[in-house]
Parts: C-alpha cells; structure tokens; sequence
C-alpha cells in the first residue's frame, strides 16, 4: 500500500514541475499603470529583457521563431484559454514590443500585458 502511495505522490510532483514556466533568471522590470486587472493562467509566458532579448518560456527565442512556436504550445486550445502573458521590460520600444505582439497575433494568442501597480 505504502509503494502505491508514493508512486502517487512522485505522479503529483512531477505534474506540478512541469506545467512550471520558470522565467525567474530573465532581467526585467514591468511598466507601471494605475489599474490592474487579474491576468488569470497562461501556458505561454514571453519575455522582453532589459537587453531587448526574447524568452519564451524562459528560454531565449528568435522573433522568426516565436510564432509558430506559441502556435504550437497553444495546439487546440478553445478561445478563452489561449492567453498569452507578455512581459517587456519597461524600458523597451514599439521597435522590440510590437513585432512580439504581430506574432502573438499570428498563433492565434489571446494578448495579457503584465504591469505593475502605480505607487500613490
């Protein structure tokens, strides 16, 4: 009873890990803006870095890539559940962000811009 237990627990452990999306070594600071909205759960997180790098997922991507793979994670995922949360650094220009959000918009994602609440 006992082996069956921890088999049990072992499948628990793993699931958890990996639906972990750990972008917690990407540099960033968010933007700030005065409302927030709860952003929900996401299988796709991307990453606009201080340097102006793109991570998905954590790990860094090329623009030429980034489509089709958000196409790929999102596989046939019913309207609702197909956010994708975008996080640019709040330094970062139209010139870095805007083709992430074309791509975003090509896979079929349903955009989430992360920010930070305003200090009064």
């Amino acid at each position: 009873m006992a082996m069956g237990d921890i088999a049990f627990n072992l499948l628990i452990f793993f699931v958890i890990l990996a639906r972990a999306q750990d972008d917690s070594h990407v540099n960033w600071q968010p933007a700030k803006t005065k409302i927030l909205e709860s952003a929900g759960h996401s299988k796709v997180s991307i990453v606009i870095d201080s340097k102006n790098a793109v991570h998905l997922n954590g790990k860094p991507i090329g623009l030429a890539q980034l489509s089709p793979a958000v196409e790929e994670i999102l596989g046939t995922a019913p309207a609702g559940e197909r956010g994708v949360l975008l996080k640019v650094h709040k330094d970062s220009t139209a010139l870095h962000f805007e083709p992430v959000i074309e791509a975003i918009s090509e896979a079929g994602g349903d955009l989430v811009h992360i920010l930070e609440k305003e200090s009064p």
